[in-house]
């Protein structure tokens, strides 16, 4: 079970490419590295299961969550390439993506992000990000948050699944947001309608979240 994972939020402009490199190293190259040692035993057995702890971001990434949203794509793509050739070698790849977690990772990031220095960006986005992001963060985690235990029941039920999945989402309320995606190849809908939660109807999200 890949599992290792830190998190990164907030104005593109406020992110040094250091602190970006690193959050890759860990998200992505941390289970390149995992698999790389496990995969070759596994193929000459004939035999296991790697489990990735991914995110909905690695489906669909959200405002203000860039470079994190980018390394759970990643995982996300190389899972996807590598999961046909481990199956000629009876190794089952599945990917488990949460949506929001209520645990100290999260709390964490959402307090240095209230503390951070905004001044390499403009303004208005430092408004949005503090007064609309921040703001809607929390009612998000507060109605739709999982617990670390329903995670580790979801993820026990991937791990003793006869046939297991490739892909599995922990929260349901996040399904229609992935089909949505699917729904229009071009993405003009889910980029509209995610700006029109995030701009134009940000307080009845809100209202309606809690």
């Amino acid at each position: 079970v890949s599992n290792a994972g830190v998190g990164m939020a907030g104005p593109l402009e406020c992110q040094s490419l250091a602190a970006m490199q690193s959050l890759m190293d860990t998200n992505f190259f941390g289970l390149v590295r995992l698999v790389k040692e496990v995969l070759p035993d596994m193929k000459q057995r004939r035999g296991g299961h790697i489990v990735v702890i991914s995110s909905i971001m690695g489906l669909q990434g959200i405002v203000f969550n860039d470079i994190y949203s980018a390394s759970k794509f990643a995982v996300e793509g190389f899972c996807e390439s590598l999961v046909v050739q481990a199956l000629r070698f009876n190794v089952a790849i599945s990917l488990v993506e949460p949506g929001p977690v209520m645990t100290e990772f999260e709390t964490k990031l959402y307090e240095e992000a209230e503390r951070a220095d905004y001044s390499q960006t403009d303004p208005e986005t430092a408004e949005i990000f503090t007064k609309l992001y921040l703001r809607n963060s929390r009612d998000v985690f507060t109605s739709l948050g999982q617990t670390p235990e329903d995670i580790a029941e979801h993820t026990l039920r991937v791990i003793e699944a006869a046939r297991p999945p490739f892909r599995h989402q922990t929260n349901v309320a996040y399904t229609p947001m992935a089909a949505l995606k699917h729904a229009d190849p071009s993405g003009a809908l889910i980029t509209d309608a995610f700006y029109k939660l995030v701009f134009k109807y940000n307080a009845v999200l809100r209202f309606g979240l809690r």
